[in-house]
């Protein structure tokens, strides 16, 4: 491991505290670049995700894909652990939490808002991001692309009766009377097409090209290993992009924030530990027991926040808190890239 590499968790702090302080400086300026959407994909955090998706989708052999059934327990267990386990433990540990823990410090109505931004959370479990932790897990790039695309398929038809199942349960009212729960199709399409179907023809195209030209010596002794810090440097570019975009609300909320996100970090690794040795027990090889712990750890939470400003409104608990879930979401997944790079053995 390189020295930035090794230092990366501190490059990560300073990237945060970085993009904080750009984002309270910038105030209102920074909506320039936050408003910059299509549907509601903002456009330059798109091009850096594409940049550290890109070195895992080039590296995706196509003519292995059909024999990724072979890894049928690894899907079984994301499967299992995205639809039965991680939207039910997210809603338990956000009532807790808010509704026990916290009930000196904020009110029963913020609770409520709170509890139904956690639940839109841990209804949509990661589809692009999951791309780069399996990069950095070394997790095998075809396993993690059929586990992804599976993933999207169950969404499509899991995510509105759980949701609605699990609001109906904690007797969370919409806001906005007149909307009715369901998913913004265009906004989970536009997603999935920017996020996962763009860099994946991108890399397709590339790696048959620069094979068929350059050399398979080449294209993995030079080109991969030129593509590495390009991929952590869009990282932590994008945390700070991410981290100025909401830099004004930190500041004047810091307590809000702070209560959020501690029942939304606890329901991050547990789940990744119920993974991780779920994996274990099933003998998985560490390619695949990596991303099957990682996509029911992170969160979509493109969709999540899209569909908490549709039914809650832009200002209200429910959005924030799906707002919070991006925030913890790269520091917190690197910390599980690291512990699962140390248990790799």
């Amino acid at each position: 491991m390189g020295t930035f590499e090794k230092y990366l968790t501190v490059w990560v702090l300073l990237c945060i505290a970085a993009g904080i302080g750009l984002g309270y400086a910038a105030g209102e300026s920074i909506h320039v670049l936050s408003d910059w959407n299509i549907s509601t994909v903002n456009i330059p955090v798109a091009v850096l995700v594409w940049l550290m998706i890109y070195p895992m989708m080039v590296q995706i052999d196509f003519s292995s894909i059909k024999y990724v059934s072979r890894n049928w327990k690894g899907l079984g267990l994301t499967v299992v652990i995205n639809w039965l386990i991680k939207p039910f433990t997210m809603a338990l540990f956000a009532y807790i939490f808010f509704y026990f823990i916290y009930e000196a410090w904020i009110t029963p109505e913020d609770a409520e808002q709170y509890l139904a931004g956690a639940i839109l959370l841990g209804a949509a479990p990661c589809t692009a991001m999951v791309f780069v932790w399996s990069y950095l897990t070394k997790g095998d790039a075809n396993y993690t692309l059929v586990q992804v695309s599976v993933n999207d398929l169950i969404l499509l038809v899991l995510f509105i009766p759980i949701v609605g199942g699990l609001f109906n349960l904690f007797g969370i009212q919409v806001v906005n009377a007149d909307q009715e729960l369901g998913i913004p199709y265009e906004a989970l399409a536009t997603s999935v097409i920017v996020f996962v179907v763009i860099p994946l023809l991108l890399g397709y195209i590339s790696n048959r090209y620069l094979r068929k030209v350059k050399g398979e010596i080449w294209f993995k002794d030079v080109f991969l290993a030129r593509l590495k810090p390009i991929s952590i440097l869009a990282l932590l570019t994008t945390l700070i992009l991410l981290f100025a975009f909401q830099g004004e609300k930190i500041v004047s909320n810091p307590l809000a924030i702070l209560l959020i996100a501690i029942p939304l970090t606890i329901q991050t690794y547990f789940i990744f530990f119920i993974s991780w040795f779920g994996g274990k027990y099933l003998k998985l090889k560490h390619n695949v027991c990596a991303p099957a712990a990682m996509i029911g750890a992170s969160n979509f939470f493109e969709l999540a926040v899209a569909v908490a400003i549709v039914l809650f409104g832009l200002d209200s608990g429910a959005s924030l808190t799906t707002v919070v879930g991006v925030l913890i979401e790269v520091p917190v997944m690197l910390s599980l890239v690291a512990l699962a790079n140390r248990w790799r053995y």
